[in-house]
């Protein structure tokens, strides 16, 4: 029998909770107790791409935490794809499931308030994580703040600025847009947790934004879009981006690693967007892309 890590578990967890809930499969509403079930594979593949293949399918399928050879998903889910799962595994050479175990109940983002405080940003910003995304401290997050702040010193946002906080989470990153100087900021998220609690972080650091609940970008136009999501995400909305981006506008996108740069940067020029700069820290990426 396999025995879970539970410490292990709980600490992938918490850092998944930071880059992971805008996949399609995990915006579910975090404030409940989730059950989670771990699956124990057996890899031979020859090349790491062939593992790293395997693991964004099976992210598709509804895979939040891959560890070494064992990878978890929220029970319910394995029980809804279990048949879809299993297909995917049996018919890729190198890898075989091995065993399927339950792991206890927990209540995540309840551990999550409960370690987290009212964390304190650059611009007098105060962000209070009762969802736990967006927090300001996961590397996808600090460099687009320091891509704010880089642009406020630049007197970018001198003039009147519309800006999209695409997956707002907890509207960090658009309140962060606002002290910078932009005119007007949307933000949007699936999660009515996050519309909720972008809203109180608004508030408490008395600015305005417009703030949404949705799964797409909103019709308009707007001169910066912000998208700290992952990267299927992305790559489906980037069509979206670009017609919502206005001439001289700028994308910026974070959430994803080195690898899923060129899909991007496909996807990106299918549209007529190309990239102008990369950046990283470390495992994680961002890019500007311009028309």
């Amino acid at each position: 029998m396999w025995k879970v890590d539970l410490t292990k578990f709980h600490a992938k967890v918490q850092k998944l909770l930071h880059i992971r809930k805008k996949s399609s499969t995990f915006a579910g509403n975090l404030s409940k107790t989730m059950q989670y079930s771990v699956v124990h594979l057996n890899y031979s593949f020859t090349e790491d791409w062939q593992q790293e293949l395997l693991e964004q399918d099976l992210c598709d399928l509804g895979f939040e935490v891959f560890d070494g050879t064992s990878a978890y998903i929220q029970s319910a889910i394995w029980e809804s794809n279990r048949a879809a799962i299993e297909e995917l595994i049996a018919n890729t050479d190198g890898v075989e499931l091995l065993e399927v175990e339950t792991c206890p109940d927990a209540n995540w983002n309840a551990q999550w308030e409960a370690e987290h405080e009212i964390i304190e940003l650059p611009l007098g910003v105060r962000i209070t994580p009762h969802c736990a995304f967006g927090a300001g401290h996961h590397e996808t997050t600090s460099m687009m703040i320091e891509a704010l702040l880089e642009a406020k010193e630049m007197g970018v946002f001198t003039e009147p600025r519309t800006v999209l906080d695409m997956g707002c989470g907890t509207g960090v990153l658009g309140i962060m847009a606002k002290k910078c100087g932009a005119a007007y900021v949307v933000a949007v998220d699936i999660d009515d947790k996050s519309v909720a609690n972008t809203c109180e972080n608004a508030a408490t650091n008395e600015v305005e934004l417009d703030v949404r609940l949705g799964s797409t970008p909103p019709d308009g136009s707007f001169d910066l879009i912000l998208a700290n999501i992952h990267r299927n995400i992305l790559i489906e909305q980037m069509p979206t981006y670009a017609k919502t981006l206005n001439a001289n506008g700028e994308l910026w996108l974070s959430g994803f690693f080195a690898e899923d740069i060129a899909y991007l940067e496909q996807a990106a020029k299918a549209v007529e967007l190309q990239v102008a700069e990369i950046r990283n820290t470390n495992e994680w990426q961002w890019l500007r892309l311009k028309r």
